[in-house]
């Protein structure tokens, strides 16, 4: 595909709708982003639809906004948790802590005590000594452990060895989590954010069939419950699959290594769920070229990598750009405000934009929901965090 591409709105949002976003935008001082919480509310039915099946415990770390908790508090939806913090913005919303998950195998001793006494009751685990922590500060609680899993090639924002373990070890965390009084309650996975290839949740189910097995033939530990994770689509630049294929094919994996007995079934959608109802406004700054001779121009805009598109990082997230020039498109970088020389978002992956392009125009970054507002930095530079509206 072209880099140089132009970017219809409507493969993104109904007419009426980004008029309506514009139209509140117009007055206001850039940056802030703009989340329509309809289609906040129309994405959350649409994975309930497609995963009738499955218990949904949104991603609190995509965006942790009141207006929209309450809006996924009020449809039922559960909670995956990372920190006490996210903790206090749930229950302060009045969502009892049976609906909550703390997701994070990254996590204090207090928090954890703080989060059993006030109800929670399902921990995630990927080592031994979190695992002992956990069987002494929330003795009995429901345990689940999360293995490493492939699709680092495949998903626009991968994820690390930071989080999950080997089968093997897996395995003897949960014969470990019985021994010492947990309930071992099941396997997580995640396939990496943004991801592409849907055979990634085939792999991992496969492996998380097989330790269910040797669970249950060796130790007499019957799991019960598979958490899928995340990953499943936004609507960027480079397109996806739609959500009702990702469905399709899960359902189909799931049904191929469980037949009809499924456990029950977890996901975490956050991206999916708020990337496509934000629209992130920035004013162009300035453009400038490096010499005489340079082909290309620089556009710097008055957002960047630290207050809110940190993934633009490595190039790996591709905002739809759209500005209301009608020029030709023309190469160019673009870059953020700061005086930091990573506040570079795009420069490999070259953006075309229309060569009419002058200072003091703005620019729509869609797409932009989910990562944007929790990304932000508090101080750099002196900015202050990028603001946020929500219709």
């Amino acid at each position: 595909m072209s880099q140089f591409q132009s970017i219809d709105v409507n493969d993104y949002y109904d007419s009426e709708t980004f008029e309506r976003i514009k139209s509140f935008a117009q007055d206001k001082p850039t940056p802030f982003v703009v989340i329509d919480t309809q289609i906040v509310a129309k994405q959350y039915q649409a994975m309930v639809d497609n995963f009738p099946y499955a218990s949904i415990y949104y991603a609190v770390k995509a965006n942790p906004a009141p207006q929209v908790l309450t809006l996924l508090r009020d449809k039922g939806a559960n909670f995956d948790i990372a920190s006490i913090y996210e903790l206090d913005m749930v229950t302060e919303l009045g969502v009892s802590c049976d609906r909550v998950s703390y997701g994070n195998t990254i996590k204090k001793r207090a928090d954890v005590r703080a989060f059993f006494a006030r109800g929670v009751r399902m921990f995630a685990s990927d080592s031994e000594a979190d695992l002992r922590m956990l069987a002494e500060e929330a003795p009995g609680a429901r345990v689940y452990v999360r293995i490493l899993t492939e699709g680092t090639h495949t998903a626009d924002w991968p994820l690390s060895r930071k989080f999950g373990c080997q089968n093997e070890m897996a395995y003897d965390l949960l014969v470990l989590a019985k021994a010492l009084g947990l309930e071992p309650y099941g396997i997580s996975f995640h396939v990496g954010s943004q991801q592409r290839d849907i055979g990634a949740w085939d792999s991992a189910i496969g492996k998380v069939k097989s330790i269910f097995d040797r669970l249950s033939e060796e130790h007499g530990i019957i799991l019960k419950m598979i958490n899928l994770g995340g990953g499943f689509p936004a609507n960027y630049i480079d397109k996806t699959n739609p959500l009702e294929t990702y469905a399709e094919q899960i359902t189909h994996f799931l049904q191929e290594d469980f037949g009809d007995n499924l456990p029950e079934i977890i996901i975490e959608p956050g991206r999916s769920l708020l990337s496509n109802a934000g629209v992130l406004v920035s004013e162009v700054v300035l453009i400038s070229k490096k010499s005489h001779t340079a082909l290309e121009r620089w556009v710097f805009t008055d957002v960047g990598k630290f207050s809110g598109l940190i993934e633009t990082m490595d190039e790996a997230i591709k905002f739809p750009i759209y500005c209301e020039r009608q020029g030709e498109l023309d190469k160019c970088v673009i870059a953020g405000p700061t005086c930091d020389s990573a506040d570079i978002m795009y420069e490999h992956y070259h953006y075309g934009l229309p060569s009419d392009l002058a200072i003091g125009d703005r620019l729509y970054w869609l797409s932009a929901g989910a990562y944007t507002t929790t990304y932000s930095a508090v101080c750099f530079n002196g900015f202050p965090p990028l603001k946020d509206y929500y219709l």
